[in-house]
């Protein structure tokens, strides 16, 4: 069961509110932005539409945006939420599944076994995404019922149970915390609670964990009990970073994407370095909602980001505001072309904006940086290794050089021997990046209408192509400078093609 698209009319803060994974939603859904940007409420959304099949209602000053426009208050749920399922699956009490940022067990005290509701009825849940959702208790519950269930006439004994069950959510555990269940303790002993070990600790109780280390138990147990009752269905968690340091973020995410199956989707509210890390690295079903810097009063249509530098640092943004500047590229390459920054510190150099565009999306952890002509580019590079690698322990620094210039080219032979034995040196197989830029196919793909028979007559890898520049600009019919028809050329050098490929392999191979 997976959302495709979800369509919001004057609903809380939206006015005409639309997300749309397109055709291919992935398993991990992570809403991204600041507090206030209305993450929560299109979790409000999905949970009037579970409404639908399991019962309920919402307020419509809570709702409805109309009566705060100076419209009459009004709210009517199939006309203002409209959400569309890959493959017109059918919905039932299991398709939705929220989890409220109020999330709050401090403690478990159960004394007696009790009788609950079925479980996908879900009698515990939360109204909307404002109310408290303590589950905990009841799923500690029902993990009691069913080991007195499985256990009590059956073959099964109480280790084999624990092993199938207990070792579940251990294993899991163990990647994220150093603690580990080691019973389910005696509600009828007044031990009615789950016991842990920790460290050189053992029947460490509940109540004495730290608020992120029942976060994590919380969540966890929720779906470990659940998932054989909701095995089609959307799971929404709103914030659940809460409490936890950023390193514990991200493991708690790749978990909870490994323990949902592929037949359910996960979407996640969140302005965590930490998830945003584990979305960029760790998760590859996943898709980004950047809810940020949106005017939620005009018509908004949202579809996943592209995982680009520019992208992912203004997510950083979110998450740590001037410090974003901080986060430092995987790789850091040294080209040539204009060192000076711009007014704005931003890059000015042509080559080096070049690069960013064309590999933006394949290698969003790795900046091109302009240092200058000739031998300008290795010994800033290597000043910066001395420097940065204090700084940053895991950044790759590496300088990139051109094979030529407008006298001279190096020979194939030239270029193998200054490469060999070079691990931070690169030289392009090309003079240039405009032997890459003006390559026929790329221009073909540019200008479909232009004519380039000229370039037959020349080898444009290795010629010296700038004086060439106006014919090329004349074929396309390009009225502004060269230096917005390279960058625009850049475009057309995508993955997939081969000159993007032979770049590639210059640079990155």
């Amino acid at each position: 069961m997976r959302i495709q698209k979800i369509k919001l009319h004057k609903f809380k803060r939206f006015t005409d509110f639309t997300i749309d994974l397109r055709n291919t939603p992935s398993k991990v859904v992570a809403l991204v932005g600041p507090n206030g940007c209305g993450k929560s409420s299109v979790f409000d959304a999905i949970e009037e539409k579970a409404k639908d099949y399991k019962g309920g209602s919402g307020q419509v000053e809570f709702l409805s945006k109309s009566q705060y426009i100076g419209e009459e208050a009004k709210y009517n749920r199939s006309e203002q939420i409209k959400i569309n399922i890959l493959n017109d699956e059918t919905l039932s009490k299991t398709s939705y599944y929220l989890r409220t940022s109020y999330r709050s067990t401090s403690r478990i005290n159960t004394d007696q076994i009790r009788r609950l509701g079925k479980i996908e009825d879900d009698p515990g849940r939360p109204n909307s995404s404002i109310d408290s959702d303590s589950r905990l208790q009841e799923n500690y519950e029902r993990l009691i019922g069913k080991f007195h269930e499985d256990v009590f006439n059956k073959p099964v004994t109480g280790v084999e149970w624990a092993e199938n069950n207990t070792k579940k959510l251990n294993d899991i555990l163990k990647e994220i915390l150093d603690i580990q269940v080691t019973s389910l303790g005696n509600p009828v002993e007044g031990r009615g609670k789950l016991y842990f070990k920790k460290g050189i600790s053992t029947g460490f109780p509940y109540d004495n964990l730290s608020s992120g280390e029942k976060e994590v138990i919380d969540l966890i147990v929720d779906l470990i009990v659940k998932l054989d009752t909701f095995k089609e269905t959307v799971f929404c968690i709103d914030e659940p970073e809460l409490h936890l340091n950023t390193s514990i973020q991200r493991k708690l995410l790749t978990e909870l994407e490994k323990l949902i199956p592929n037949s359910c989707q996960l979407w996640v509210a969140t302005h965590s370095v930490g998830f945003v890390r584990a979305l960029v690295h760790d998760i590859v079903d996943c898709q980004i909602i950047d809810m940020g810097n949106s005017d939620f009063d005009s018509e908004v249509f949202l579809t996943p980001i592209s995982k680009t530098r520019v992208n992912l640092k203004n997510l950083f943004s979110t998450a740590l505001d001037d410090l974003a500047g901080l986060i430092a590229p995987e790789t850091i390459i040294y080209c040539e072309g204009d060192k000076t920054p711009s007014h704005e510190y931003t890059e000015k150099g042509l080559d080096a904006n070049i690069y960013n565009e064309i590999f933006k999306s394949e290698f969003p952890n790795t900046l091109f940086v302009s240092s200058g002509g000739g031998s300008e580019p290795r010994k800033y590079a290597e000043v910066a290794i001395l420097v940065l690698n204090k700084a940053f322990i895991d950044t790759q620094l590496l300088f990139l050089k051109d094979r030529g210039g407008k006298e001279k080219i190096l020979t194939e032979d030239e270029r193998k021997i200054q490469l060999n034995g070079n691990k931070l040196k690169r030289i392009l197989s090309r003079r240039e990046i405009e032997n890459y830029l003006f390559d026929k196919t790329i221009l073909q793909k540019f200008c479909p209408d232009g004519s380039f028979d000229f370039l037959d007559k020349l080898d444009t890898k290795t010629e010296y192509l700038k004086p060439y520049y106006q014919q090329i600009k004349k074929s396309c019919n390009w009225q502004n400078g060269i230096s917005e028809m390279l960058l625009e050329l850049s475009k057309y050098i995508i993955n997939g093609t081969q000159v993007y490929e032979e770049l590639k392999s210059d640079i990155f191979k």
